[in-house]
């Protein structure tokens, strides 16, 4: 059975509602799903109005299966969820192939998969959540963004501390 709808709520502590703030490039977003996603998901009503249901469809299709979340550790599964959900599944799945030494084309496979099993999965966690800073800093956005990108992480280790 799939973690995923535990893992959902708790990312939408991060996601949450409503926003549009003009200094973010992903622009107007509801329950962390752009209007760029939705629109190419089928969702064509006012922003501020899109079901949370919908949002977790979202979230299952075109993140957790693309991820391959249920074939991940749940402790890792999490940590690569989320960052699918906020930078994309091709730059999560890079900081999960960095932390595990594979070869960084961003798309899980069979090799990606046995490297990260052949890792201690708290090797993982903390890997991934590096390369993942180390990623937000070099962000033209660092400066408006990073405190909240920071307190993410933070939380995600903090989350990894009370799954294990």
């Amino acid at each position: 059975m799939s973690i995923f709808n535990d893992l959902f709520d708790r990312l939408m502590g991060h996601e949450g509602g409503y926003v549009n703030n003009p200094k973010d490039p992903g622009g107007e977003t509801m329950w962390g799903v752009t209007k760029r996603v939705a629109r190419a998901y089928g969702y064509n009503g006012p922003m501020r109005q899109l079901p949370k249901a919908t949002a977790q469809a979202i979230a299952d299709k075109l993140y957790w299966q693309a991820v391959h979340g249920d074939e991940l550790d749940p402790l890792i599964a999490w940590q690569v969820l989320d960052a699918a959900y906020n930078h994309g599944n091709r730059q999560a799945i890079k900081f999960l192939q960095k932390a595990v030494g594979a070869s960084t084309d961003g798309i899980i496979g069979p090799r990606t998969l046995a490297a990260v099993k052949a890792k201690d999965k708290n090797d993982v966690v903390l890997l991934f959540n590096a390369e993942r800073l180390e990623f937000y800093t070099n962000l033209r956005t660092w400066l408006t963004f990073g405190r909240g990108w920071a307190r993410r992480v933070a939380g995600n280790l903090r989350y990894a501390a009370q799954d294990n």
